[in-house]
């Protein structure tokens, strides 16, 4: 179940992303005191399985006509890795903003040493469209690293856009 991201949520987000391989993955994503509240352009939904918070998704908007479209990230608990979490709350993710927002298409960036999220955005349907080359700060701040660009059109996920937002 995904709901929209609370104060009552925030003190198990911080745990999971303390967790390796969350920590090494998502690096100082918590560090502002107002995390998750912080990033007026991101839209952010607990992951919620069996009472509990297993993770966060959000999605962010490109809405310069020419280029609309959205893009989508997911963290979770690693106890909760494989076990089609990622999978279900992506694809529900993915459907609202095609049917609700009225996207034709979806990108996500994991980083190209992440088997188990590009796993996950495949299962949906999201197809490699190439390698963005030392795209992303490593999260200790040392170096870069390459990240797979991944995208979904909406025809793919079997829905048809809805009109823009």
């Amino acid at each position: 179940m995904l709901v929209p991201v609370g104060a009552d949520h925030v003190a198990a987000l911080h745990r999971i992303l303390a967790t390796e391989p969350e920590r090494r993955r998502w690096g100082e994503e918590a560090s502002s005191p107002r995390w998750p509240f912080d990033d007026p352009s991101s839209v952010r939904f607990a992951v919620l399985a069996g009472g509990a918070v297993r993770g966060m998704v959000q999605y962010a908007e490109e809405n310069e006509p020419a280029y609309r479209h959205a893009s989508i990230d997911i963290f979770l608990d690693p106890p909760v890795h494989n076990h089609g979490l990622g999978r279900d709350a992506v694809r529900t993710l993915a459907r609202h903003l095609v049917r609700d927002r009225g996207h034709h298409r979806i990108t996500s960036d994991p980083a190209v040493d992440n088997p188990t999220a590009i796993r996950c955005y495949a299962a949906v349907g999201f197809r490699p469209v190439g390698v963005m080359r030392r795209y992303e700060r490593d999260p200790d701040g040392r170096g870069w690293h390459d990240a797979l660009l991944m995208d979904l059109l909406a025809e793919e996920l079997g829905a048809a856009p809805a009109e823009p937002a």
